[in-house]
């Protein structure tokens, strides 16, 4: 098999357990994939959840690339609408000084919470001075390149790193294809958001297209067990909701009450909550390596990023190194 494999965590918290524990087990987790082989380790970024324990990826990465030898680590993704694109580049920067030849940025455009956070991290900030999306990720990107040196009236992002961080753009649109071609970032395809083939197969040709050649990543929901039914079991709880509001951004939640809480918060009066088939591949380590194999020959996918949506302990780790060690010893 041609294809690399690599994880996003987000540090869920299971019942009855606490935030520390769960952070504990990323980094164990971390450790783990290491040794099991995976290419890059990325952490997730989520606001205002007792679900979820990593509101800041930056953090984390620092605590794992000093307890880590090699394996890469990054943010998947970095909610960039929320910050300064200069503090940004700064931590990223740092982290690549930190570890020289480890570090990857990634930035999303989703909020990564309901609207009662994001209110709160934007508090203060002008959002006409912000700029688009576009613009925001265009400065990001300047102050993550190591500018000439003498000219002090430059601004820079110090420290500059040896080695700059790798730049990814999270995202399951053309436009997100578009930009990341034209700003020289790699694409992560967000299939474990949405994994419709024909909308794949329009993003992955535009990105392309658009960067001579270059392959996406392709981030997939991925839940592994001993056999198919017991597969089953582990995401048979497992739920989507898309909220669609009129003249306002759409969001997937994974229950009824956040849908409702997110239409809430946001004030919205016209808006639609449909549930949605998770987009996961699932089954024994041989069955789900079959699936992402179809994938990697069909689209040319040289690098799935790995999400596993099971936040109990031993079942989460047990499908990621049954699916790291069968690639091993098939390979």
């Amino acid at each position: 098999m041609s294809y690399r494999l690599s994880l996003l965590d987000k540090s869920p918290i299971a019942d009855g357990e606490t935030a520390s524990h769960a952070l504990h087990r990323t980094l164990q987790l971390a450790q783990q994939a290491e040794s099991w082989g995976y290419h890059r380790f990325w952490l997730a970024e989520h606001h205002n959840s007792d679900r979820l324990a990593s509101p800041s990826p930056e953090l984390l990465i620092a605590w794992i690339i000093g307890q880590t030898q090699h394996i890469r680590v990054g943010s998947g993704g970095v909610m960039l609408q929320h910050y300064s694109p200069y503090k940004v580049a700064e931590n990223f920067n740092l982290l690549a000084s930190l570890a020289p030849g480890r570090i990857d940025v990634g930035v999303g455009k989703a909020p990564g919470g309901l609207p009662l956070s994001t209110r709160a991290l934007q508090l203060g900030v002008h959002l006409q001075e912000k700029g688009s999306f576009a613009e925001q990720l265009t400065l990001l990107d300047s102050w993550l390149h190591v500018p000439p040196v003498g000219d002090e009236e430059i601004l820079r992002a110090t420290p500059q790193p040896p080695r700059p961080a790798n730049r990814f753009l999270l995202g399951a649109s053309e436009e997100s294809a578009k930009l990341a071609a034209e700003l020289g970032w790699q694409l992560v395809f967000a299939a474990h958001h949405n994994g419709d083939p024909q909308l794949m197969e329009k993003v992955l040709n535009s990105y392309r297209q658009h960067s001579n050649g270059q392959r996406a990543l392709v981030a997939v929901q991925v839940v592994v067990a001993d056999s198919p039914a017991e597969a089953d079991l582990l995401v048979d709880n497992l739920r989507v909701y898309h909220v669609s509001v009129k003249d306002g951004p759409s969001v997937n939640v994974g229950s009824v009450e956040q849908a409702e809480r997110y239409v809430r918060q946001g004030g919205y009066s016209d808006y639609v909550i449909e549930p949605r088939t998770p987009s996961l591949l699932k089954g024994t380590a041989a069955q789900v390596h079959a699936k992402l194999d179809a994938l990697h020959q069909h689209f040319g996918i040289e690098e799935f990023v790995i999400d596993t949506p099971v936040a109990e302990e031993q079942a989460r780790v047990k499908s990621l190194e049954l699916l790291a060690t069968h690639r091993l010893v098939t390979a």
